[in-house]
């Protein structure tokens, strides 16, 4: 393990920056922190989420995927793809961590999505210990340690110092590139600063909030329940939870004529959308009780039925501070959760 002043922290970020584009939270001009290209002048935000999650470096919300010619009855296809650029992405919090392997049980499956994968082979993950975790957070509801150790490096931030250790091969690579800057230390402030951190967990109102009534082979069980009714009937399907929520998955793929050719695209789409997966026939899911069903089902069921039991939300609590009429997945675990979560 590693230490540095916090006040040196401009001259490691510029440090960083010279092997590659550097990434991190900083406060934009709503007083909101947004992960921002760092430059001179750019102050690290110590905010306990950003407004949008780091998942956008590794699935973006809209890309181009390839081009085509058309010339008469010929077509080229033109593969557009280029070397991603090394890159790091500094002051992720533990639960967007968690996510990452969420979408990589997605994107890295065979047959293995080659953006995503190039992306993900090019990025370095910073995450930053929780110290001031909020009402909304509920991580530990997901096995996550909001002060625990994670990514390709772990930063610990305390009053006056910053703590590092390389957790993989790219973060030891990452801090041999700092050791002018930092020096050897031991753990004990750290340990310090976790004992905190847990402190403030155990003592959030959803702290008591479990999984156990949930998980794979839950379908026949909660498919049909009749919260679903009383659950949905408020849900605008404005898809704002999909879209600040760092585990969605679901994109749409379309055609633009530029006028000089086409370009395949593709961006982020929504199971809350009453066009989402509508095909020749219609779409499958007709009303927004079946559409907020789906949402919930796939994260608590559905995803943890096909991957080891891993479920596909974090408990980052942007849901619960982004929707308009406050309807989020608490609120659904609390309803047809049973006794557990009452």
């Amino acid at each position: 393990m590693r230490k540095c002043s916090l006040n040196k922290m401009d001259a490691v970020f510029a440090e960083i920056a010279k092997a590659g584009d550097l990434y991190l939270p900083a406060c934009g001009h709503d007083g909101k922190a947004v992960y921002t290209k760092w430059q001179e002048g750019v102050c690290w935000s110590d905010a306990v989420n950003t407004v949008r999650s780091p998942k956008d470096f590794f699935f973006p919300q809209m890309e181009n995927l390839v081009e085509f010619k058309t010339a008469g009855k010929n077509i080229d296809i033109i593969d557009i793809r280029d070397e991603k650029a090394d890159f790091v992405v500094f002051g992720v919090r533990p639960c967007d961590v968690k996510s990452f392997e969420v979408l990589d049980r997605v994107f890295l499956q065979e047959p293995v999505d080659s953006y995503y994968a190039s992306r993900r082979e090019h990025g370095t993950v910073v995450s930053v210990a929780c110290t001031k975790p909020v009402e909304t957070c509920f991580c530990t509801t997901f096995g996550i340690d909001a002060a625990g150790a994670c990514g390709d490096v772990t930063v610990w931030k305390t009053e006056t110092e910053v703590f590092w250790q390389a957790n993989t091969e790219k973060g030891e690579t990452l801090l041999a590139k700092l050791e002018a800057l930092t020096e050897a230390c031991d753990e004990s402030a750290v340990e310090d600063q976790q004992e905190k951190t847990h402190a403030i967990m155990n003592k959030l109102p959803l702290k008591d909030l479990s999984t156990e009534s949930f998980g794979g082979g839950k379908t026949n069980e909660f498919f049909n329940a009749p919260e679903w009714k009383e659950l949905s009937e408020a849900c605008l399907g404005c898809g704002t939870c999909t879209f600040v929520c760092p585990t969605c998955q679901c994109y749409d793929i379309k055609d633009f004529n530029t006028g000089n050719g086409v370009v395949r695209f593709r961006c982020w789409d929504s199971c809350m959308y009453s066009d989402f997966t509508k095909m020749a026939h219609g779409n499958p899911r007709l009303t927004q009780l079946e559409r907020f069903r789906q949402r919930f089902m796939h994260k608590l069921v559905y995803y943890p039925e096909n991957n080891d039991g891993l479920f596909s939300c974090v408990g980052c609590g942007r849901c619960l501070a982004k929707c308009p009429i406050s309807m989020n997945i608490v609120k659904v675990m609390k309803k047809i959760g049973g006794k557990e979560n009452e």
